[in-house]
């Protein structure tokens, strides 16, 4: 069962419903908190019986920090019942021959900002991915709020550096989208703001050769836009590989 504990910070699997609740309540917190008259909630949906849960707790308090959901997929051909393909068609990924897991739901406790969770938290994923034999890590990463005028020079950024193999590129599925890589064919991004207002999990996964979709998907439901970020464990540069490994041992 995965277990991780790194200085102050523990992973581990969800055991229990009352496990589940308290993943389902943060994320509650952190996709939902600052809506006006959100008031305390739980976020759930039906891929949450689908996947396996991980929670990051501070060790001293046993307080939840973070939390994330693992769904398996045994090969491409079967990525259609994955929550990313509500938004996307992911047709070209659907001759992907390994196995697949998709990372949703991703959030930090609102009011914590310690780069150490994240770090444990990758290194949980680090050690499902070597225990399960996992060849791609894919999801949807979130920007704050509807507004992409506000990511102008990340969107930017993502067009110049990131996007998807044209083998894998995820087509238009979604009604709301902003289509950055065709309207921002003449900005050039600045690569500190551009980073600065990037969300960590997508930070992240930029720096181990992950890639995007062309296009954010509007979703006004949770009030974000997200893109669809792929990332083969074998593209991972050795020297990330490593260190990664090193918090997952």
């Amino acid at each position: 069962m995965l277990s991780l504990a790194k200085g102050r910070y523990a992973a581990r699997l969800a055991e229990t419903p009352g496990d589940i609740d308290r993943a389902q309540a943060l994320r509650w917190r952190a996709f939902r908190g600052d809506t006006p008259g959100a008031g305390e909630g739980c976020d759930f949906d039906g891929f949450d019986a689908l996947c396996r849960h991980v929670l990051v707790e501070e060790v001293a308090t046993g307080a939840l920090v973070c939390c994330f959901r693992l769904m398996p997929i045994a090969r491409g051909q079967e990525i259609g019942r994955s929550y990313s393909a509500q938004f996307y068609d992911l047709t070209g990924l659907a001759d992907y021959a390994g196995p697949m897991v998709e990372l949703g739901r991703f959030c930090m406790a609102p009011e914590v900002h310690d780069p150490d969770i994240l770090r444990v938290a990758w290194g949980a994923m680090t050690r499902f991915v070597d225990e399960t034999g996992v060849e791609m890590l894919f999801g949807c990463s979130s920007f704050h709020g509807t507004d992409a005028a506000a990511y102008l020079d990340a969107f930017a950024m993502l067009r110049e550096r990131h996007l998807a193999p044209k083998r894998w590129l995820p087509r238009v599925k979604a009604p709301d989208v902003f289509r950055f890589a065709r309207r921002l064919r003449a900005r050039r991004a600045d690569p500190r703001a551009a980073l600065g207002s990037m969300p960590p999990l997508l930070r992240t996964y930029l720096m181990m050769g992950g890639w995007v979709s062309d296009h954010a998907v509007v979703d006004r439901e949770l009030g974000t836009l997200h893109v669809f970020t792929g990332l083969e464990i074998r593209a991972i540069p050795a020297a990330r590989a490593r260190a990664l490994r090193a918090v997952a041992g």
